[in-house]
C-alpha cells in the first residue's frame, strides 16, 4: 500500500509542478498578479497533501494578520512542511528558500516570478544580501517564511537556530509568528523516499515583536522563537526546554 501511495504522489509531485509552474509564469507575465500566481502555490500543496494522504490541521488560526507583514518561522521536519504551509497557511506570503530549489526547471522560474528570495548558504556575502531583500520586502508589505534551522532535521527534533533569518525579523522591525509543525517527520524522514499517509499538526502561535528589538537582541529573540515552537510539539520533536524541564509526552504541551 505504501508503495501505491509513494508512486501515486511523485507522480502528482511531478506532473502538479510542470502545469502549475507554467500556470504561474503565465499568470505573473500577463496580469503581473504574484499574489494570483501564489495561489498555484497554494493548489500545489494541496494537491500533492492529498496524493500523499495526509491530512493537516491546523490551529491559532485566531493569530494570523491578513492585513500586516510578518516574518512566518517555522521548524523543519520534512519535504511535507512546505505543502502544508503553502496548502493551509490561508494568507499570502513568500518563503525565503535555499539557492538550489531556483535551479529546478519550470519550478524555479515560477518562484522568482512570484517573488520568492533565493539565499546561497555558500556564500556569505551573497546570503546577506538576501536577507536584507527579505527584510526590505516585509517592510514594505509582504510576509516571508522562514525555516531557522536552515534545513530539515535528520531525526524529527528540533535543530538549533541559524541567526539569519532571525536577523532578517529584526531588521524588518515586524513580528515574527512562530509555526510548529508536528508530525510531518513521520510521513517522509530526510533521505527516505517511502511516504507514509498520516497527519500534520501545525499550530500557529502568537506574533512576538521584535519592534523595539536590535540585532544584538539576536539570541534572546532566537530563544524566545524556539521557546514558542517547541511549546506545540511532542517530547521527542522537541526534546527539552531551556531550563531542562521536558515536554509533556505524547502532546503537544500547549493546545
Amino acid at each position: 500500500m505504501r508503495w501505491v501511495r509513494t508512486v501515486t504522489f511523485y507522480a502528482m509531485l511531478l506532473v502538479s509542478t510542470i502545469l502549475l509552474g507554467i500556470a504561474a509564469i503565465t499568470i505573473v507575465l500577463v496580469t503581473r498578479r504574484s499574489d494570483w500566481a501564489h495561489l498555484c502555490g497554494r493548489l500545489w500543496g494541496n494537491l500533492n497533501l492529498w496524493a500523499a494522504g495526509v491530512t493537516v490541521d491546523v490551529m491559532g488560526r485566531e493569530n494570523l494578520d491578513r492585513h500586516k507583514p510578518v516574518v512566518y518561522a517555522a521548524n523543519h521536519q520534512s519535504w511535507f512542511d512546505i505543502f502544508a504551509i503553502l496548502g493551509k497557511l490561508p494568507v499570502q506570503f513568500r518563503w525565503l528558500a535555499k539557492e538550489e530549489l531556483f535551479r529546478i526547471p519550470i519550478m524555479g522560474h515560477a518562484m522568482r516570478l512570484i517573488g520568492y528570495v533565493p539565499i546561497d548558504r555558500s556564500d556569505r556575502k551573497k546570503a546577506f544580501q538576501s536577507l536584507e531583500e527579505a527584510s526590505q520586502r516585509v517592510r514594505e508589505g509582504t510576509s516571508v517564511v522562514i525555516f531557522p534551522e536552515g534545513t530539515r532535521s535528520r531525526d524529527g527534533v528540533i535543530q538549533p537556530f541559524k541567526k539569519g533569518g532571525i536577523i532578517l525579523a529584526i531588521k524588518s522591525g515586524q513580528p515574527i509568528v512562530p509555526v510548529s509543525l508536528s508530525g510531518s517527520y513521520k510521513i517522509l524522514p530526510k533521505g527516505g523516499r517511502l511516504v507514509r499517509p498520516g497527519r500534520i499538526r501545525m499550530t500557529i502561535g502568537t506574533p512576538i515583536e521584535t519592534a523595539s528589538m536590535t540585532i544584538e537582541d539576536r539570541d534572546r529573540v532566537i530563544h524566545l522563537v524556539r521557546e514558542a515552537i517547541r511549546r506545540h510539539l511532542t517530547e521527542r520533536e522537541g526534546g527539552f526546554l531551556s531550563d531542562g524541564a521536558p515536554i509533556a509526552q505524547g502532546r503537544p504541551a500547549v493546545l
